[in-house]
């Protein structure tokens, strides 16, 4: 049972024009709620912080049902303290994190790559490998937290 937490930068939109939802949305509704009998989905519209500060990683948390769920990926949020693995394509000329960021502990890419620091390294294009060192992360940390 996993969750997904995904960053978006600037405004995005999950909604379509002409939609009943996006006609609320238009005149003014603050939360628009959209619910089937397999799915619900909360389109909430906030003004832009006077610091214009992102909401935080704990806040976005805080909205989910932890009851429900056994697993939050996390995409984005580097700044955020928490373990992470870096997604690197050095196709797309970008630097490794890894090297400045120490709650890396991993880095997946789709071409071995020179890490400046050592870190397991996983193949991108073997979602399997990625899967496995998650679950094996997981229950490392749940056995330290048993002791």
């Amino acid at each position: 049972r996993v969750a997904v937490v995904k960053h978006a930068h600037h405004d995005f939109d999950l909604d379509q024009p002409g939609k009943d939802s996006w006609e609320l949305r238009k005149a003014g509704a603050l939360q628009t709620l959209v619910a089937s009998r397999r799915r619900i989905a909360l389109i909430e519209e906030r003004e832009a912080p006077a610091d214009n500060e992102e909401p935080t990683l704990a806040e976005l948390l805080e909205m989910l049902d932890p009851r429900r769920l056994d697993l939050v990926l996390v995409e984005g949020f580097k700044n955020e303290v928490f373990p992470k693995i870096e997604l690197h394509r050095p196709s797309l000329g970008r630097p490794l994190l890894c090297g400045q960021r120490r709650h890396i502990i991993a880095v997946a890419s789709d071409e071995p790559v020179s890490l400046p620091r050592p870190l397991p390294q996983l193949d991108l294009n073997r979602p399997d490998e990625l899967v496995d060192f998650i679950l094996d992360f997981c229950n490392d940390e749940a056995l330290k937290l048993s002791l």
